[in-house]
């Protein structure tokens, strides 16, 4: 199956989508010395140029098959039960450079683009992506919780008018009673997180109840007071190193 913009969540996003396609298409058929560059590839990833210049016809999957690295595999979503696995679309987005939000079950091509990259002709992804992620932010229901990581939380930021019923969570590694963020503990944990959530058969309906249900299903959680105004509240999830 080839890319069909229509079969993908989050129509509002089709445009914009359409704007970072061609402007990442056009990079990878052009000077592939310049591609590496902007796309910050290494001397042995060559390839993933020419993989982009084919997204439009490429093979399909799933997004939540497309995607790897810890916080994927810590998630372990083919072992999910049927249930839980279908009650993926409704409870996870997936933050994308390419596509802006996605649904697990979204058939897409693989890719090489990261959050921060700067496209020629068009800009930051940040500039092409924000108003349109808010806006589908802004359309959902429920409670938020935001589990990106920086590059993709700068994408589009949870709006002002929907941050009372938003966390942006980050993961804490506690170390004989000291505390940092550890790029593996983070992702390991936040995959984790998810698979746990996936698994119960009901999930708050409020913001206020988010932080008593990730205790019950085995996560300790502090909340942690916004930096200003108009920004949600943080919830920060602690891993004690044994």
């Amino acid at each position: 199956m080839r890319l069909a913009a229509t079969s993908l969540g989050y129509p509002g996003l089709k445009r914009n989508r359409t704007l970072v396609m061609d402007a990442l298409v056009n990079l990878c058929a052009g000077n592939a010395n310049r591609a590496v560059s902007v796309l910050g590839l290494g001397p042995k990833q060559r390839d993933l140029v020419a993989m982009n210049t084919h997204v439009r016809s490429a093979p399909t999957a799933p997004a939540i098959d497309i995607y790897t690295g810890v916080l994927y595999e810590a998630l372990d979503f083919a072992s999910l039960p049927a249930a839980a696995r279908k009650r993926a679309d409704a409870r996870v987005a997936i933050a994308s450079a390419l596509f802006g939000l996605l649904r697990p079950s979204d058939p897409i091509p693989a890719y090489r683009l990261s959050g921060d990259t700067t496209l020629p002709g068009v800009g930051t992804l940040a500039s092409i992506w924000k108003e349109a992620i808010q806006a589908e932010l802004t359309a959902s229901k429920g409670p938020i919780l935001d589990l990106r990581s920086g590059a993709y939380v700068n994408l589009g930021p949870i709006p002002e008018s929907i941050a009372h019923r938003a966390f942006v969570g980050r993961v804490l590694l506690d170390k004989d009673g000291k505390r940092s963020v550890v790029s593996h503990h983070n992702k390991a944990t936040k995959g984790r997180l998810v698979r746990e959530i996936l698994l119960q058969s009901t999930v708050p309906k409020t913001v206020d109840a988010v932080p008593e249900f990730l205790a019950k299903v085995g996560f300790k959680c502090e909340i942690r007071e916004p930096k200003k105004d108009g920004d949600p509240l943080g919830l920060d999830i602690i891993v004690y190193q044994t």
